[in-house]
C-alpha cells in the first residue's frame, strides 16, 4: 500500500510544483525577478533561460534590472523580453536593461485574481485526477486479490486524506498570491 501512497504523493507534488511556477510568474504590483523566469533568450543559436546569461535584480518595488554577463547579448535579451509579452517595456542603456513595473489598476488586479482562481481550479482538477488514478490502481489490486477489502477501504481513505492535504496547499498558494496582488 505504501507504494500507492508514495506514487500519489509524488504525482501530487508535481502538480503543486507546476501550478506554483505558473502562479509565480503572474505579475503583482511589485517588481519581482520571478516575472522573468519564463523568458528564454536565443543566445548563440540556443534557447537559454534569461537568468543563466544575466544578473537579474529588483532594487526597489517598481524596477527590475537585467545586467547581461556578456554585453554583446543585450540586444537579444531586450528582444526576448519584448517577445515574452509581460507588459514590461525594456529600457536599454547599453550596459543594463531597466524594466519599470507600473502599478496595477484595480481592474487589472481583479483580472489577475480571476486568473489565479482559474489556475488553482485547474490544479484541483489535476489533483483529483491523480486521486482517481490511484483509487483505480488500489481497486484493481483488490480485484486481483492482492489486497483485502479492509485494505481497500483504508487505502481509499488514505488517498482521500492525501488529496485533501494537497488541495489545501493549492488554496494556501492562492491566498498568498491574492494578497500579493491586492497590496
Amino acid at each position: 500500500m505504501e507504494k500507492f501512497y508514495n506514487e500519489t504523493t509524488d504525482n501530487m507534488n508535481k502538480v503543486i510544483e507546476h501550478y506554483q511556477r505558473e502562479i509565480s510568474i503572474i505579475r503583482t504590483g511589485r517588481a519581482s525577478k520571478d516575472i522573468l523566469d519564463i523568458v528564454k533568450v536565443n543566445y548563440y543559436g540556443s534557447m537559454v533561460p534569461l537568468n543563466t546569461i544575466a544578473n537579474i535584480t529588483a532594487p526597489d518595488s517598481s524596477m527590475i534590472l537585467v545586467q547581461p554577463f556578456d554585453i554583446s547579448s543585450i540586444e537579444v535579451i531586450e528582444k526576448a523580453i519584448h517577445e515574452a509579452q509581460l507588459g514590461l517595456n525594456p529600457n536599454n542603456d547599453g550596459k543594463v536593461i531597466r524594466l519599470s513595473v507600473p502599478p496595477l489598476t484595480e481592474e487589472r488586479r481583479n483580472e489577475l485574481i480571476k486568473f489565479v482562481h482559474k489556475l488553482i481550479e485547474e490544479g484541483k482538477v489535476s489533483i483529483r485526477n491523480v486521486r482517481r488514478d490511484s483509487n483505480d490502481k488500489i481497486k484493481l489490486s483488490q480485484k486481483n486479490n492482492e489486497i483485502s477489502e479492509d485494505d481497500l477501504k483504508r487505502g481509499l481513505d488514505k488517498i482521500q486524506t492525501i488529496t485533501n492535504e494537497f488541495i489545501d496547499k493549492l488554496v494556501k498558494i492562492q491566498t498568498v498570491k491574492e494578497e500579493e496582488i491586492r497590496v
